[in-house]
């Protein structure tokens, strides 16, 4: 568990500033230069690059228009409303955890988004829509280079016409928005102007409609997740109903193997949109939904991270997150193994995990029997958490309970034996 001391800095009696978190001293260490201390209430501190002359000039940074902490999801929609409504011309930048993402802004549109969140790159995004294959975006980015970016490889390569390309990385672009409505914790920038060098590709999405979609986006998704508890549940037929009217694509990749992600990648649409057209043929008896069964790392892990940041969202929500992360801590030290298990791994501050360094350490830890003793772990962990969190979700009306019982079918499926 992240431990918040981490990023501890103390200023004594002198005005000398010690690093007291090992996060802090490095934040601090590469920020080598002079900066000016602006004014700023008491309990918070403002410093900008000036350079030695104390003067800020051009060279030193674009000018920092707004900023502010993020506490709760859709913190920041008044911020990006703000922006379109006044046109400014600038970047968003907003940093949750070790991600990064920044929204470009220009006369009340979003020309571009860039994160650096692995889910939310241009190469799994063109997967997840089904135009490039695992193999495909393997290779793409071999051949990548400092001065050939990602799509253009991949046109290059003949992988996929370069308006498919363009139109994708819109997708992505509006992907990229949706996540940062939701950002529940982090801090926020706003900059006013940006380099055009760094907008690899022009889009002219109004603001307004980006809000309007991402707040619905919000919204509906709780609704959904009530019948469809994540992307990784496997959609199953009725015997003897119909094709229906509409999403017949979806309707026929359905094949009871096929999660949601893995439908949504055969049609080429969006996870929502397969979600929503699977909620209403669930409504209208067409499809049933069958818990997913963890099987590797990467699919444990995920679903993990599905239930955890469902946790996370609502107790966020209503102010209780903090105090469940303490719980957690708690939890995970007095536990023995999950302090190596985390190790550089997490959790993040939405509580999600990250794959890879799981790998990693549960190697390590388990050796061959890896799978199943991290199956164990993290099934006793997530149904803790749930445990901690299921007072408080409950006494928060439908959505909360909506939550607890979407949480309890994604434990599910890391139950032993279960996979």
């Amino acid at each position: 568990m992240d431990d918040p001391r981490d990023e501890l800095v103390r200023i004594d009696a002198t005005g000398t500033v010690h690093p007291v978190g090992k996060v802090a001293s490095q934040r601090l260490r590469s920020r080598t230069g002079a900066f000016r201390l602006m004014p700023s209430p008491a309990h918070v501190l403002v410093m900008r690059y000036v350079g030695e002359d104390g003067r800020r000039d051009a060279e030193d940074g674009a000018i920092l228009r707004l900023a502010g902490e993020i506490t709760a999801p859709g913190t920041l929609c008044d911020v990006v409303a703000l922006a379109g409504q006044a046109g400014w011309r600038g970047e968003l930048v907003v940093l949750e955890g070790e991600h990064a993402r920044s929204i470009f802004f220009e006369h009340g549109h979003v020309i571009a988004a860039t994160s650096s969140v692995p889910d939310e790159r241009i190469g799994q995004v063109l997967f997840r829509y089904g135009a490039l294959s695992e193999a495909q975006v393997a290779e793409v980015l071999a051949r990548t280079t400092r001065d050939r970016r990602f799509g253009e490889t991949a046109v290059d390569l003949g992988f996929l016409p370069g308006e498919k390309l363009f139109s994708l990385v819109a997708k992505q672009v509006e992907e990229i928005v949706y996540a940062v409505l939701l950002c529940s914790d982090g801090m926020f920038f706003f900059l006013d102007g940006f380099d055009d060098g760094r907008v690899s590709s022009h889009h002219c999405l109004p603001v307004g409609g980006l809000l309007m979609e991402g707040v619905r986006r919000m919204d509906e998704m709780r609704y959904f997740r009530d019948k469809v508890p994540s992307d990784q549940h496997i959609p199953v037929r009725v015997p003897g109903r119909t094709r229906p009217d509409e999403d017949g694509p979806i309707w026929d990749a359905v094949d009871g193997v096929r999660c949601v992600e893995d439908l949504a990648r055969v049609v080429g649409q969006g996870e929502f949109e397969v979600t929503r057209a699977l909620f209403q043929m669930v409504q209208s008896g067409r499809v049933g939904i069958q818990a997913p069964q963890a099987t590797g790392v990467e699919a444990m892990v995920a679903l993990f991270n599905e239930a955890m940041r469902a946790i996370f969202v609502e107790l966020d929500a209503m102010g209780r997150g903090d105090e469940q992360r303490q719980q957690l801590a708690s939890f995970a030290t007095s536990g023995g193994v999950y302090d190596a298990l985390f190790q550089g791994a997490g959790p993040h501050a939405d509580g999600s995990l990250d794959h890879q360094r799981i790998e990693d350490n549960v190697k390590r830890l388990a050796g061959e029997e890896g799978e199943g003793m991290l199956r164990q772990w993290l099934y006793e962990y997530v149904a803790f958490a749930l445990f901690l969190a299921e007072t408080a979700l409950r006494a928060g009306g439908e959505r909360g309970r909506a939550a607890a019982k979407r949480v309890a079918a994604l434990t599910a499926g890391l139950a032993p034996g279960g996979g």
